[in-house]
């Protein structure tokens, strides 16, 4: 049943909470390698890398007509050079390029992003209607060792498993990118909205398997209403704000902070999921 409704997450989620903040959103990439196939080139992405004393090259292999565009970002950090260029080059042809987006020159203007509650300074950018052929966006600064994200495509797309995806990388954007903690996710509304979700999950979760054993157990130590003392509740209410915090500083767990959500119930209700399985009681 926790399975199931676990399964069901993303999608409430991002129905009911995020379809604003959604609407301005990239599917995030972290750019792993020199070289980088760019999938689908229409769907909206950021891919986030840093260069390591060479180009970094986008490829997208087109076989028919698309919609191109293309946008070099940098992060607005302390140090951050704002030198990051792009070149688009259509089959190979070096000497005639696409289109050259330099960077150096650009006059670059600052953007907030508000699903991951970031600040970025805006590049110079490139948008048209191409034929089909094999694409590279080759990025590169100065002495190519800049921070920076390039955007690819204008569709936007979400679903549950691109926000299970985005909850991963984030966290990692916030401390490897950005150059902060990732608590700093709590004023995006995909921060605090997933921390309210998974809260009321397991206050479902809690009432269910209390109202359950209740039934079952009714003349029994196992179906009592409140079965800790306030030890016990400071107890539970301490691993509760511990896994929170825990997890606002590492990964941004929907997993870990489920199970804060379902200790602070117990603190709440003087009631032990666990002393209900087994029929313990340290309530007077």
């Amino acid at each position: 049943m926790i399975k199931k409704m676990y399964k069901l997450i993303p999608l409430t989620f991002f129905t009911i909470l995020l379809l604003p903040t959604l609407a301005l959103a990239h599917q995030p990439r972290i750019t792993e390698s020199r070289l980088t196939q760019v999938p689908n080139p229409e769907i909206s992405k950021a891919y986030y890398g840093k260069l390591a004393g060479e180009p970094d090259v986008y490829v997208i292999k087109a076989s028919k007509p698309f919609d191109l565009y293309v946008n070099v970002l940098v992060p607005d950090i302390i140090g951050q050079k704002k030198d990051v260029s792009a070149v688009v080059i259509k089959d190979g042809n070096i000497d005639k390029p696409l289109a050259t987006l330099n960077g150096i020159s650009f006059e670059w203007k600052k953007f907030y992003e508000p699903f991951g509650a970031d600040s970025y300074w805006m590049g110079p950018e490139y948008k048209a209607r191409v034929e089909a052929g094999t694409y590279e966006i080759r990025v590169s600064s100065l002495n190519n060792d800049s921070k920076y994200s390039l955007a690819i495509g204008e569709i936007e797309a979400f679903d549950g498993k691109e926000g299970l995806n985005a909850l991963t990388i984030i966290p990692k954007l916030k401390r490897d990118f950005f150059n902060v903690s990732p608590i700093g996710f709590i004023v995006s509304p995909f921060g605090w909205g997933l921390i309210i979700l998974m809260y009321i999950l397991a206050g479902i979760v809690g009432f269910a398997y209390r109202l359950i054993l209740k039934k079952v157990a009714k003349n029994s130590p196992r179906g009592a209403t409140k079965n800790i003392d306030k030890g016990g509740r400071l107890i539970r209410l301490s691993i509760g704000v511990g896994l929170l915090f825990f997890a606002m500083l590492t990964t941004w767990s929907p997993i870990l902070i489920f199970f804060s959500g379902f200790a602070t119930f117990e603190a709440i209700f003087s009631w032990c999921g666990f002393y209900a399985a087994i029929g313990k009681n340290t309530c007077q």
